[in-house]
């Protein structure tokens, strides 16, 4: 037996987006400092280019799902659509704010320089753990 939904597309897209992030922010942020060879400063230069890729990636997932929603039947402001929004709002929050900081932080790490402790990580895992419960969530809206 198969489910069927009501908007194949978004459907995949937003597990997609689910798949992306559980890959990359739960399981290749700290293996890759398990690998032979790799040392903090490649580490962090490894996980800028892949962090700063993924959120390329998240935005074309969030755009299509923009474009789902504009073209579905359902209204914009219908409840179920906060499920979206947050994720949303919290990509815009990582985009403009953590990433950045995130990124400036292993700069310094990379330049030699002394970083002061921060939960800075702490918050950039909450934000991914939210964001997938609530793309999870959203996704059952489009079961039939």
């Amino acid at each position: 037996m198969t489910a069927a939904t009501k908007d194949p597309l978004a459907f995949a897209v937003i597990y997609l987006w689910i798949g992306f992030v559980c890959a990359i922010s739960f399981m290749e942020a700290w293996l890759k400092f398990r690998a032979p060879g790799v040392n903090l400063q490649i580490g962090l230069g490894i996980g800028r280019l892949i962090f700063n890729a993924l959120n390329k990636v998240e935005w074309v997932f969030a755009i299509a799902l923009m474009i789902s929603l504009f073209n579905s039947k359902d209204t914009i402001y219908a409840p179920s659509n906060l499920f979206f929004y947050l994720p949303l709002v919290l990509l815009i929050i990582q985009t403009i704010w953590l990433l950045t900081a995130l990124d400036t932080r292993a700069q310094m790490h990379i330049d030699g320089k002394v970083v002061p402790p921060s939960n800075l990580h702490l918050y950039y895992v909450g934000i991914e753990i939210i964001k997938t419960i609530f793309l999870f969530i959203y996704s059952i809206k489009f079961l039939k």
